[in-house]
């Protein structure tokens, strides 16, 4: 720009002292209207309604946390139920093994003929075999 295209420039527009405080106090309400648009204005009555409605988000939300307290509670009174009958299955289990053993103990051929010979049997000197297959030229039933 050239020195004369400056001193046009600045000719053309006197600066007042006057008009500076009022351009200042323009711009200044300007902005304070721009920032308060930024805002929504609350009434008293849209305020109750949030107040109402953060009131009721948090009962649902304390209701809900004790719902879930309660059935987490009752989840493990049940875990310690199923512990516990665990526990007496597998002792149900270890005394029938061991009836068991003692059944199989008195059974054994050993003690069987020791209980014999004590009650004063003897053991037979003739033996008897069954025969169970039919004669092939037998009479028959009927």
């Amino acid at each position: 720009m050239s020195l004369a295209t400056a001193r046009k420039v600045s000719t053309a527009r006197p600066v007042t002292k006057k008009s500076a405080p009022k351009a200042k106090k323009q711009v200044s309400e300007r902005t304070a209207e721009i920032i308060s648009g930024l805002f929504p204005e609350i009434s008293s009555g849209a305020r109750a309604t949030h107040k109402y409605f953060a009131t009721f988000l948090t009962v649902v939300s304390a209701a809900g946390f004790l719902v879930l307290l309660g059935v987490n509670t009752l989840l493990a009174q049940d875990a310690f139920t199923l512990s516990n009958l665990k526990t007496e299955a597998k002792a149900v289990a270890d005394q029938r093994d061991a009836v068991n053993r003692q059944i199989d103990s008195y059974a054994a051929p050993e003690k069987l003929a020791a209980a014999a010979a004590a009650l004063g049997m003897r053991p037979s000197e003739t033996p008897v075999f069954l025969d169970l297959t039919t004669p092939e030229g037998g009479v028959a039933n009927g």
